[in-house]
């Protein structure tokens, strides 16, 4: 395994597997003998967003962290990606690391998207499940054909990356995204999430073919219905400015009716957040990892902490 670079973070390490003919980065934290605790990331992200939080958890778990194809350190198509292979793609991860024994996923935006179908289709694969600032997308307002249009129109134009003068540029770019990101995180984020550009400066290290809207219409039933199957106990972190919060108020009736999906939900608020809730409360978020997957010791000492310093 390859050591990743790091300064007052802790230290992660990197290893490539093949996964489904592609070149895989899959980053590591924490002791290999400790507990698995998989963690995936959203759109347009990659494993390294999860840093602030292993820093929180601190050796509880090994943390395994697949960059997803087309992210990361993970190979890029250069062409149009399809949904499905995500689900392959963890699939073959999961088996990679654990045969066959049930895990325990924490995954964030889309990556929470992901793990909730495949938890859906392979419920004996899923232990626990925990979910970071995601219940699913808004309903669609187009038609099918206008969004397949767009898509096909998109094709048409292949996207292009944005560069930028260098990381510290780009480290300020997140800033400007999310003020709640100090300096110090965002330049970190920046120095990791940013590949050198043949033309000069530095790209974000996401394959812009991501950026392409979807063929096919989000149908919020069927998604709806698969969380039904789930049978693993859920828990889901909803940050306050994040966007379950956009989408739904507290007692929205739509919000409601998600809810009631699962078989067995736990639902936690965190403050002053947005929806990188693993940036903006990562000791929030890792006190409720903790207790979620049995590390209550370890949940107590991290809750004083926070109440010590606040």
């Amino acid at each position: 395994m390859k050591p990743a670079s790091s300064t007052n973070f802790s230290p992660s390490r990197c290893e490539r597997i093949r996964v489904r003919e592609l070149e895989y980065n899959v980053r590591h934290w924490g002791p290999a003998d400790a507990p698995k605790l998989f963690m995936l990331h959203g759109w347009m992200d990659s494993s390294i967003t999860f840093q602030f939080v292993v820093d929180a958890l601190g050796d509880a778990f090994h943390v395994i962290a697949p960059d997803w194809r087309g992210y990361g350190q993970s190979e890029w198509l250069g062409r149009a990606y399809a949904f499905a292979d995500y689900y392959a793609d963890l699939e073959a991860v999961l088996t990679h690391y654990a045969g066959d024994a049930p895990v325990w996923v924490a995954a964030h935006s889309m990556g929470a998207n992901i793990a909730l179908n495949y938890a859906a289709a392979r419920p004996e694969r899923i232990a626990r499940l925990a979910l970071l600032d995601f219940l699913g997308l808004a309903s669609p307002t187009a038609d099918a054909s206008a969004q397949l249009r767009c898509w096909l129109d998109a094709c048409a134009h292949p996207p292009q990356p944005k560069p930028y003068r260098d990381a510290a540029a780009f480290a300020e770019r997140l800033r400007k995204a999310n003020p709640r990101l100090d300096a110090e995180r965002a330049l970190f984020l920046a120095r990791e999430l940013t590949l050198e550009f043949a033309g000069g400066g530095v790209v974000m290290a996401c394959d812009p073919w991501h950026r392409l809207p979807s063929p096919l219409l989000y149908s919020v039933d069927e998604w709806m219905a698969n969380w039904r199957r789930v049978r693993a106990p859920t828990l889901l972190l909803i940050a306050d400015q994040g966007h379950v919060r956009e989408q739904f108020g507290a007692d929205d009736a739509n919000y409601l009716r998600r809810l009631a999906c699962f078989a067995d939900l736990r639902v936690a608020e965190l403050p002053a957040s947005g929806h990188n809730v693993q940036h903006d409360c990562a000791h929030g978020v890792a006190t409720e990892l903790l207790a979620f997957f049995g590390a209550a010791d370890r949940a107590a000492a991290l809750a004083a902490e926070r109440a010590a310093s606040a």
